[in-house]
């Protein structure tokens, strides 16, 4: 089965890889299996790709990349109810293991023992087909892409992260960061009820994007503009309700709490590869509630849903289309950063 394979930091092919064969040809009775059509390219997957590991999470031997995926069931195992040949689908990349405590308490995105594709030791979907459970496949509608259903697992991230935020309607909130998550997030936000979605980055290409996306949107370029003062300005020196820090930047982590009203919520998005300082102080004189989030959980039907009805609209994230052929390239070009570019995807041979 032709996968894109990182071999080792900074090395990657697109080759055979038999050890997928052996374990594709099991299906299980709840089970289906997909022929990936699109496939995103993630932040975590070019940072594998650039320095090997995340965290804890160390590329120790050859690993297939990829895990915002859509594609078409081409078979159901023998208990499957739900889908049928034929269904388009998108799919949850974490399995967690359905006996721990935290799946029985609801919380499955945080099983220790949960396997998210391309996430070592667990291989990615860059390949043609896949196996998965049947849980967690979804059918996308017909008025859905399959370049809109590979949007749904960072949309996922968003929403997730929106309802941590516990968002009321008429709202103010910043995200900071105008990336693939950034913007998600800013879009779930308003899905979510907030009025006004403050959005920052140093790129203005991005940022044009960003306030293109809903007049509700004001972008900030922090590089040329002051956004506690802006946010002031704007709310008569209250500060907003919500701050999503989206960057992953220890720089910006550390400046959630000033633009924040009193009583308001900061949700922590943003990978952090090393402890970051906390303000305490401004935290604790707003009673700040700080949430943090790892992936997601139960939101998958909601953002399909919400990308079927037109409330959220992804399409304009997507700003580049690789084949699956060019996929080394792919990497490597969103390893570059462009800033015109927010969300890249591959799409396999059909």
């Amino acid at each position: 089965m032709k996968s894109l394979v990182l071999e080792k930091k900074d090395h990657l092919s697109l080759r055979d890889f038999p050890a997928i064969d052996r374990v594709e040809e099991v299906l299980g009775p709840r089970d289906v299996r997909i022929k990936l059509h699109t496939v995103g390219i993630c932040g975590s997957d070019v940072h594998y790709y650039t320095h090997g590991r995340i965290g804890p999470f160390v590329v120790n031997e050859p690993m297939i990349l990829g895990h915002e995926a859509s594609g078409t069931v081409i078979e159901v195992g023998s208990a499957v109810a739900s889908l049928r040949v034929g269904d388009r689908v998108c799919m949850e990349p974490g399995i967690p293991d359905p006996n721990s405590r935290a799946t029985r308490l609801g919380m499955y995105n945080i099983d220790p023992a949960v396997r998210f594709w391309a996430t070592p030791p667990v291989h990615g979907i860059l390949r043609p087909t896949c196996v998965h459970p049947e849980a967690f496949t979804f059918k996308i509608p017909d008025n859905v892409s399959f370049a809109e259903a590979a949007m749904v697992e960072p949309l996922a991230v968003g929403v997730h992260a929106a309802t941590k935020a516990r968002i009321k309607p008429g709202d103010n909130a910043v995200v900071l960061g105008a990336g693939p998550i950034g913007l998600v997030t800013a879009l779930a936000a308003l899905a979510a009820g907030c009025a006004r979605v403050y959005v920052t980055d140093l790129a203005d290409k991005k940022l044009e994007i960003a306030g293109a996306l809903s007049r509700a949107i004001t972008p900030v370029n922090v590089r040329s503009e002051n956004l506690v003062d802006v946010v002031r300005r704007d709310t008569d020196g209250w500060g907003v309700d919500v701050v999503f820090e989206a960057t992953g930047s220890p720089h910006a982590a550390k400046t959630v709490f000033e633009p924040l009203a009193p009583g308001g919520c900061v949700v922590m998005i943003g990978g952090q590869p090393d402890p970051i300082q906390y303000d305490a102080g401004a935290a604790m004189v707003r009673e700040a509630r700080v949430e943090n989030i790892f992936r997601y959980a139960h939101v998958f039907p909601r953002c399909v849903g919400m990308l079927s009805s037109g409330a959220i609209d992804v399409k304009p994230l997507i700003t580049r289309t690789f084949d699956f052929d060019e996929s080394v390239h792919a990497f490597e070009t969103a390893a570059s950063a462009p800033p015109a570019d927010v969300k890249m995807q591959i799409k396999l041979p059909q």
